[in-house]
């Protein structure tokens, strides 16, 4: 009886959490509010650990460079605390990722001005995002979150995390970036989810 008491008493706080998080304008339409984490991902996790793990700069550069993960550890470290939704319909509230921020990381490659897009790569995964869009403000390579290094199932040794697009493109294991003049899809966009993935714009699914 304890047992299922505790139960009802967690589902409980979950709404009261939930109901507070919607007054608060956090949550956006059709998602429902998480304290766990799920697990998702399309294609296993990533076999990169830090020993082997790079990232490469590349596409429209002036040269190709390549970060170790000592080269990738040096470089300025931040942190931000945000908000996350995913298109299967659960958002995470207030995470505290540790990383390096995306325009820090371009300090190390000289990107053509033409370059609007930038495809994301992972093993076996892509995600396309604006340039724009990776340099905001919230935007981490995060190696870290809530105080702990990030687990290989949750996206580790490095994910993205674009807190203003649904969590599909916020890609574990990334291991490169490709600067491009155009947009082109990724691994879901070709599967039929929307180019831009906006979560209060309910963009889950691409119209055509």
């Amino acid at each position: 009886m304890d047992a299922i008491r505790d139960r009802i008493e967690r589902r409980r706080e979950l709404r009261q959490l939930e109901e507070d998080a919607l007054a608060q304008g956090r949550i956006p339409p059709g998602q429902a509010l998480t304290v766990k984490w799920p697990v998702l991902h399309a294609t296993g996790p990533g076999k990169v650990d830090k020993a082997t793990w790079s990232l490469r700069l590349f596409g429209l550069v002036e040269q190709s460079v390549t970060l170790s993960w000592d080269e990738f550890l040096s470089l300025p470290q931040a942190t931000r605390i945000n908000d996350v939704h995913c298109v299967t319909r659960w958002s995470k509230l207030d995470n505290t990722w540790e990383g390096v921020p995306v325009a820090d990381v371009l300090q190390r490659v000289a990107v053509h001005p033409e370059s609007q897009f930038v495809m994301v790569h992972a093993p076996g995964y892509t995600a396309n995002l604006p340039l724009s869009a990776l340099l905001d403000d919230d935007v981490l390579l995060a190696t870290r979150h809530n105080g702990q290094d990030l687990t290989r199932e949750h996206g580790g040794p490095v994910r993205l995390v674009v807190p203003k697009r649904y969590f599909w493109k916020s890609v574990k294991w990334v291991t490169g970036l490709e600067f491009m003049a155009e947009d082109r899809p990724g691994f879901w966009e070709v599967r039929g989810y929307h180019n831009e993935g906006d979560p209060w714009a309910e963009e889950r699914f691409s119209a055509f």
